[in-house]
């Protein structure tokens, strides 16, 4: 999710792939400072698992959109065992392994684009369709799971539901805010820094983290403990939108405007990629 900085991949004429070493190196070196508010998870974990299978792909010698499409497999199946499987504790530890690694190499497209020298807009979007596609269905197959499990309280089915929406709003808004923000570079927020404050925004957005979200699934078989942490989620990433949004409304409006710093509005799920 997963989240919503830019994933440049890479152009025909960049160099090619170094070994692993020199490629993890390189890569420690060329990472984009993190978003504002990036949740803890993704920022200090998943982008690191990222530097590394990124360094991976480049000694495989895969491109950014292969690995893409690696991420969009390991996360559809992940999905479809949520979907179709027994919620049992192997079946929960299954999903959370599958979508982990799917959001790993999620990170690893994006920083492999930059360690070949360059990006395009094809490979970007390709990124951010597939991103769109697993933030609704992860929610989607909660809904069906739960559905095809007898004795589960039929309202409850109304969290998965209100998730979907809320995650395909937070999403569509965290892009179009991205957008704006580059076409108005001198208006645009601060990269985040490594200061304490920063560290608390990160713990503080913790339940919008897609990561934290993928980590729930290890109770998918201790169903009246994954309905309670799913639902504390919901409830921390309604809020957030809440929050969030009109944050984003008001800086949206004082782009363009030669007066008016932009407002900085916190990151959501999957920033720090």
């Amino acid at each position: 999710m997963t989240a919503a900085s830019p994933h440049p991949h890479a152009v025909a004429g960049s160099r090619p792939p170094t070994g692993f070493r020199e490629a993890l190196h390189d890569l420690a070196r060329a990472q984009k400072p993190p978003a504002k508010g990036s949740p803890a998870y993704s920022r200090f974990v998943n982008r690191r698992l990222g530097r590394v299978l990124a360094a991976l792909a480049a000694r495989l010698g895969l491109t950014p959109n292969q690995v893409t499409g690696v991420s969009a497999a390991l996360s559809a199946a992940g999905i479809a065992v949520i979907a179709l499987g027994r919620p049992t504790p192997p079946t929960g530890i299954a999903v959370a392994a599958l979508l982990l690694l799917g959001y790993a190499f999620d990170s690893a497209d994006g920083q492999l684009a930059r360690l070949r020298g360059g990006g395009s807009p094809a490979g970007e979007w390709l990124d951010h369709v597939v991103d769109s596609a697993k933030v609704s269905a992860l929610h989607l197959a909660v809904l069906i799971g739960w559905g095809r499990q007898a004795g589960l309280p039929r309202p409850l089915l109304l969290v998965p539901i209100g998730f979907t929406l809320v995650a395909a709003v937070v999403f569509f808004a965290q892009i179009l805010t991205d957008q704006l923000r580059r076409a108005h570079p001198g208006q645009a927020p601060a990269p985040a820094g490594g200061g304490a404050r920063a560290v608390l925004r990160s713990l503080l957005v913790l339940p919008t983290d897609y990561g934290v979200l993928c980590l729930a699934f290890l109770l998918f078989g201790r169903q009246t403990g994954f309905a309670l942490v799913y639902g504390l989620l919901f409830a921390g990433t309604g809020a957030f939108t809440l929050a969030a949004l009109p944050k984003w409304f008001r800086e949206a409006g004082r782009f363009g405007s030669p007066a008016g710093p932009a407002c900085a509005g916190p990151a959501g799920p999957g920033q720090a990629r």
